[in-house]
Formats: structure tokens, sequence, C-alpha cells
């Protein structure tokens, strides 16, 4: 099983590279606690899809760190990596979204593997989770059979700004049914969760499930990505200079395909992540009460 880490990002709420800003008197990142994780839920393998010009700052860190103990790749979100027949228009420069990072990395995967963003600590409840789905699964048999990991509401908020959150749906018996994007997602003074829509704010139980982009995958969804991202490149809607194929929305085309199913797994685990710049002090200090309460060892690599 492989771990495959979106890092392309640069995180421009947060203010810089954020999945190399050290939470740890060891230097680690939030990053190395997933892979540890990962790895003691039986992953073997991690590949990190990043930005060219940030291969060796994460060479020369997180990845001199675990190459001891876990099989490493490299894979880059060039601008230009597309399927045959697309080219780059004049003007681009961002990068294509989440589902173009995650088939960057189809030549350096071979078989099941989870999906995850480099600055969320996702616990290691999910991988536990993700490890025994991909046991559980048999031949796709005309249909893939993919996961994903959801989080409680109100587990993933920040008390530093808003967050945008994907509301799941399921269909009653586990399977995913919907994922919608809730935008501007805050605690309110008097304790209410709300989010923003056309510009009023609406009520939504902080015991909502919701997408933290913690996926479990098989090949499968290489090939969907590829033809996804061909209509949705010229199709409605785009726009050259700053349209984006997200990972849900490949997804969720497959779902309405009937060529696949998404199991729904859940975990009470809080999730701490660093959206913006206040967060990490926060951050910090949960980490070393987990390292206090002997859930991770004081120097994950010694």
């Amino acid at each position: 099983m492989t771990l495959v880490i979106m890092a392309a990002g640069m995180g421009s709420r947060y203010g810089g590279l954020k999945q190399l800003d050290p939470i740890t008197s060891n230097g680690e990142f939030i990053i190395d606690f997933s892979i540890y994780d990962a790895l003691r839920a039986g992953f073997d393998k991690v590949v990190f899809i990043i930005k060219r010009e940030n291969y060796e700052a994460f060479r020369e860190t997180v990845g001199n760190r675990i190459s001891g103990h876990i099989k490493t790749e490299y894979v880059f979100q060039d601008l230009d990596a597309l399927p045959e027949g697309i080219s780059v228009p004049e003007g681009r420069v961002k990068p294509w979204g989440t589902a173009h990072a995650v088939l960057c990395a189809a030549d350096a995967v071979d078989g099941p593997f989870a999906v995850i963003n480099s600055d969320d600590f996702y616990g290691a409840d999910a991988f536990r989770q993700l490890k025994n789905f991909f046991d559980s699964i048999g031949p796709d048999c005309g249909k893939a059979h993919f996961a994903m990991v959801g989080y409680v509401l109100g587990n993933t908020l920040t008390e530093n700004g808003y967050v945008s959150r994907g509301e799941c749906v399921s269909d009653g018996s586990g399977i995913l049914s919907s994922v919608t994007e809730r935008t501007k997602i805050k605690r309110n003074e008097d304790g209410r969760v709300v989010y923003l829509d056309d510009g009023t704010e609406k009520e939504i139980s902080e015991d909502t499930i919701v997408s933290m982009n913690c996926w479990g995958f098989t090949p499968a969804i290489f090939g969907h990505i590829r033809e996804g991202f061909r209509r949705f490149f010229g199709g409605d809607g785009f726009v050259p200079e700053k349209s984006e194929y997200y990972l849900p929305s490949a997804v969720m085309e497959m779902i309405s395909g009937k060529e696949c199913d998404v199991r729904l797994l859940t975990t009470g685990a809080k999730w701490y992540g660093v959206t913006y710049h206040e967060d990490k002090q926060f951050v910090v200090d949960e980490i070393r009460k987990l390292i206090e309460k002997g859930e991770y060892p004081d120097n994950l690599w010694k």
C-alpha cells in the first residue's frame, strides 16, 4: 500500500511553505506524523507530489528522515504534465488542482493507495481504517471500490478564521452519495457553527461528517481522471487562466456514472492543521500532549 501526499501547494493564507514548518523540537513536520501513522498501519511506500523547485527542500528534510524506514519517491506536479492531446493555454501559470496532482503520481503507484494533504494531521485511526478497507475489497468487477475517511465537523474547526469543508452525505448503508463544498465555516460567539451561502450565513450541525481530503483509491481512478480532465478542459465555465480540476469532482463524476462506490469511513479523531499562521502554536501544543501521553515517541525516526 502506498501513501500519496499532496504537497505542491504554498498555503497563501498561512504565508509560506507550511508543509516544511517544524512543529516539534526535533524539527518534525505534520507530514512526519502522517507517514509514521501510515507506516505502523501497514503502508510500505510514500509518494510526495511536489513542485519541482521544492525537491531539494523535501529530500533534505523529511525525505532524509524517513527513507531508511519506508520506500520513498517524489513526483512533480508540472504545469505541462497533461493527458495526451492537451496543451497549456497561453498565460496559464497556476497548477491544475488536486485531481491533476493525483494523476501526476500514476506512474509511481501500482496498487491500493491513500491520498492526503501534507499540512493536515489526520490521526492514526484514519490510516488503520484505510488499511482495513483495502484488505476487505475484492476485484473491481466493472465497478471500482474506493473509500473516504470523514471527520466530525466540530473536530476540524480553527479559532483563527474560516475554513472550507466538504459536507458528506451517505446512502444509509455507509456508501458516499455526495460531497457538497461549504465555504467560510466558523463557530460564532454564541457557539453555533455557520457557513456562508450566497452572502448569507446558514447554520450547520457540528456533528456533520466532512471531507478532509483523506481518500483510499485503487489505480482505477487514474483512467477516469484522464478522461475527466479532457471534459473539464474547455468545458462549460472553463477559464484557461485559473480553472482547476478537483479530486472530489472527479470522484463525484465516477459516482454519478456508476463507475465506482465510495465507502464513507468515519473517525472521531480530532484534526489539527495550520490553515493560518496563528494555528501553529495550537498544533505544537496538541502534538506535544500526544507525545506526553505516549501516542507518539519523542523523536519519531530515532
